[in-house]
């Protein structure tokens, strides 16, 4: 199979669809691997370790898109990229369609394969192409919530970490998954009293456990969380539902209720965000106020740390871009249905429930 690494033109991403070891991975199983000049170099990767590897460098991403039978990414493809996408070609990415309606479309009409990380899923639940990611976002949660928590940058003027005389700053995790462990972590580490809200009780339970009653944890629900936001500095939106939009549970009326220069830090904006008043912001211009509350909404936030990200990424992607590769698509997926469920767009047709539900389309089952 022809794979195909382009340059990611999301603003401000760093991050790549392969390191030089996964090229070597999939040139060593007799696949060419095209990589666009210059793709790695946001993450500290020159041209030359990918050729080293045994990849073939090409100078235009047009190139790449149009040789590739497999084009591995990183974020959705971008209007620029529209006209690149063709029939029959796999591309292998996060997507995240529910609160992209205009994408799924496009994808529809150019009858690609659209395979999402964030739905690929094992018999457990768990999501193995989501969670390196997760980790870095919750753990980036605390960090920009700590900065934009600070005066000159917006916030009230509050460090987490307290000092002696002094309380430490109040962090409300909503979620349970892996964004609100690695935040939990990442806040409880720098001294901050942590709350998590949850629906998964068990988990909580396990969580109570392992953190022996430090992270004190709560059931979500509206009165809950209305308490808990104010009492809140950082707000860490952890919400998820695979495939589809995350509920709204800050709603505006709710921000009247927080400490004024308080910060929520909104993890799940890829997935439509879980505050009514959250929008998708860029790492260049990363927060906005509303109502006296300094929201941050980067859809792309392990794009600030590309070294960690996509090493990370391609530990966790490169055995099903493998399988892809060796087996064909169609065999692929039908002995393996982790990979199955990854599989949003196929053939013109939309073959995720979920995102389907989220736009109010209908959706077929896939077939080969």
């Amino acid at each position: 199979m022809i794979v195909g690494v382009p340059k990611e033109i999301k603003e401000k991403e760093f991050r790549v669809g392969i390191v030089p070891s996964g090229v070597k991975a999939l040139a060593q199983a007799g696949h060419t691997v095209l990589v666009e000049q210059g793709a790695g170099l946001g993450s500290g990767i020159a041209d030359a370790e990918y050729t080293g590897a045994g990849a073939a460098m090409v100078a235009t991403a047009a190139e790449v898109w149009g040789r590739a039978e497999m084009v591995m990414k990183v974020k959705e493809p971008l209007p620029p990229e529209y006209p690149l996408l063709r029939p029959g070609l796999i591309l292998y990415t996060y997507l995240h369609l529910a609160p992209l309606p205009e994408l799924t479309q496009v994808l529809l009409d150019a009858r690609v394969t659209a395979v999402a990380y964030e739905t690929v899923q094992l018999d457990n639940g768990a999501l193995p192409l989501l969670a390196p990611m997760s980790q870095v976002a919750g753990r980036m949660a605390i960090q920009v919530g700590a900065h934009f928590l600070e005066k000159e940058a917006g916030g009230r003027g509050v460090l987490l970490a307290g000092v002696p005389g002094v309380a430490p700053g109040h962090v409300a995790i909503l979620g349970s998954g892996t964004v609100a462990i690695n935040a939990a972590q990442m806040a409880m580490g720098l001294g901050a009293r942590v709350t998590m809200l949850g629906r998964n009780l068990p988990k909580l339970a396990e969580l109570d456990a392992l953190f022996r009653g430090r992270l004190k944890t709560l059931a979500s629900n509206r009165q809950n969380i209305e308490e808990e936001l104010a009492k809140a500095d950082l707000v860490v939106g952890a919400v998820l539902v695979v495939g589809a939009r995350s509920p709204k549970l800050i709603t505006r009326e709710m921000l009247s209720l927080m400490p004024k220069g308080a910060v929520i830090v909104d993890v799940a904006i890829d997935q439509g965000g879980c505050a009514e008043t959250s929008r998708p912001t860029y790492h260049s211009d990363p927060v906005y106020e509303v109502d006296s509350i300094l929201h941050y909404c980067v859809a792309n936030m392990p794009g600030a740390v590309p070294r960690t990200s996509t090493f990370a990424l391609t530990n966790a992607t490169l055995p099903y871009a493998m399988a892809m590769a060796d087996k064909g698509f169609g065999r692929a997926m039908q002995e393996d249905r982790t990979l199955l469920r990854g599989v949003n767009v196929h053939g013109g047709k939309l073959v995720s429930r979920e995102v389907a539900q989220s736009q109010g389309r209908e959706w077929e089952e896939i077939s080969f």
